[in-house]
């Protein structure tokens, strides 16, 4: 094999890292031809007690001064306030390395909440980044890294309107561009596993989320990457994305794909421990949830989005929802399986609760195709919803190669049920209770196309398959439906 310089070079440099790698247990400071900061050179103890914030801080101002490079933190327990992220800074988190989140208070080093953008047009999660465990703001090129874990123990699943002491996220980045989060694992991420408002260039890539509330929301993002994730969520969304006003203004999120991911509600924490416990808490009425979602923040829109071969198991379905004034549209959602199906396995919701700027006008729904969908053992009160309100029509939707086992159990008293329009309530999958018909139930709709659609019962349904109410321009072909169980 002959090569030239280059490629000498090349294999020299990988050799040379190979032996340093293998030679020493801390990496040194760095230098120009050794950019790494081991957090145990600046101190840090990784034993699960001592406070190693500051240590983790100072390796990554050193790295900053240096011009950037990689804070490295081997194996160990780092117990930790808040890390403050730098540009042009990778942190990695090693295998056997886990980010600890202390008690939260001022002692242990977490940062207060900063001025929010000074409205209430979203919730308070949405106002705040600097309360998180790991945070960054108005950042470029960086990036969190390694096979280690994130376990955020002590983070708040809420905010206290009267305490700046509240973190509440494991990860929060504000306004930031060229951002990647790839192979860490995060464990009882508070309100938010990981919260991006106004990142741009954003990948997270085989990232495993096992949380207590929402696990990533990609809030007024644009090109946007989630590939190969596990997010198990019972208690809050698993991927959700959101265009809310916590800028100061309205910014869609854009231009997004979401693919080879797996959403889910089983028991918190038994994703990470492959156990995949289902134990209903009855402290929260609703879970699980564990979904993909547009949604509810709304003000932006969404546009030119992409979801493909995804699982959703155990949890409720797909969601996209308009409601303070957001144009959704754009939308192709492909190659989907669900199983145990907890609601609606598709809910297409516009609405009218406006929160936002007055004088916001109703937003709109359109150009969404949704095919190639299995979904299993859906819920009795479940049905494929598309419902627009009184003089806004959600429009131009495609339902192709979709095929629903329901679990049925209606009656036909419920198909004779009086829907309230709810205009001004926060929409959710289960709003209207139980639906009027098993299969599809569209309401101020026009232009919709339903082809090739099968809709299987595992037990008999009083409900018939399909109720139109307010809609214009249905065409259906193929719709295969039944009134007995599969198999009967």
């Amino acid at each position: 094999m002959i090569c030239n310089p280059l490629n000498r070079q090349v294999v020299k440099n990988i050799f040379i890292l190979g032996i340093f790698l293998l030679s020493t247990t801390h990496w040194t400071i760095a230098s120009p031809t050794n950019p790494f900061f081991n957090v145990k050179d600046f101190g840090a103890r990784g034993d699960g007690k001592t406070l190693d914030a500051r240590a983790i801080n100072q390796a990554i101002a050193a790295a900053t001064a240096a011009g950037g490079g990689t804070v490295y933190l081997p194996a160990g327990n780092y117990l930790s306030g808040s890390i403050r992220l730098k540009s042009n800074i990778t942190l990695f988190i090693d295998q056997g390395a886990t980010i600890t989140a202390a008690p939260v208070n001022t002692a242990n080093e977490y940062d207060d909440e900063e001025p929010g953008p000074g409205n209430e047009y979203q919730d308070l999660g949405h106002s705040h980044w600097h309360n998180s465990l790991i945070w960054g703001e108005d950042l470029h090129d960086v990036a969190i890294l390694g096979q280690g874990l994130i376990n955020g123990k002590n983070l708040y699943r809420s905010s206290f309107r009267d305490s700046k002491q509240s973190a509440n996220k494991a990860i929060a980045l504000l306004r930031c561009i060229n951002v990647t989060i790839r192979d860490i694992s995060i464990l009882h991420g508070g309100w938010f596993a990981i919260l991006a408002t106004g990142v741009d260039n954003f990948t997270l890539d085989n990232v495993k989320m096992d949380t207590n509330r929402d696990g990533v929301d990609i809030d007024c993002c644009r090109n946007v990457r989630v590939s190969n994730c596990y997010v198990n969520s019972p208690y809050d969304d698993a991927i959700c994305l959101k265009s809310s006003y916590a800028l100061g203004y309205a910014r869609p999120t854009e231009n997004v794909t979401i693919t080879n991911c797996q959403v889910s509600g089983y028991d918190e924490g038994t994703l990470l421990d492959g156990t995949y416990k289902r134990t209903e808490n009855p402290k929260y009425k609703f879970s699980p949830i564990g979904r993909i979602k547009f949604g509810t923040e709304s003000n932006g829109g969404f546009k030119n989005i992409t979801i493909s071969n995804c699982v959703f198991e155990y949890c409720k379905g797909l969601a996209l929802e308009s409601v303070d004034g957001a144009l959704l549209e754009d939308v192709t959602v492909t190659n989907i399986t669900m199983r145990d199906v907890v609601r609606d396995p598709i809910f297409i919701r516009l609405g009218a609760r406006m929160r936002g700027p007055a004088g916001t006008p109703v937003g709109a729904i359109r150009r969404v195709l949704i095919s190639n969908v299995v979904a299993y053992n859906v819920d009795t009160a479940g049905a494929c919803t598309i419902a627009g309100i009184p003089g806004h029509y959600i429009e131009d939707i495609t339902l192709n190669n979709i095929r629903i086992y329901h679990k049925g159990g209606g009656s036909k008293e419920e198909s004779k049920k009086q829907i309230p329009e709810m205009e001004d309530k926060y929409p959710e999958p289960g709003m209207f209770h139980v639906t009027p018909a098993y299969g599809l139930f569209i309401r101020h709709a026009k232009n919709i196309k339903v082809m090739d659609v099968e809709i299987n019962l595992l037990q008999a349904d009083g409900r018939p398959p399909l109720k139109l109410d307010d809609t214009k321009d249905i065409y259906i072909r193929r719709l295969v439906t039944s009134k007995r169980p599969a198999g009967q």
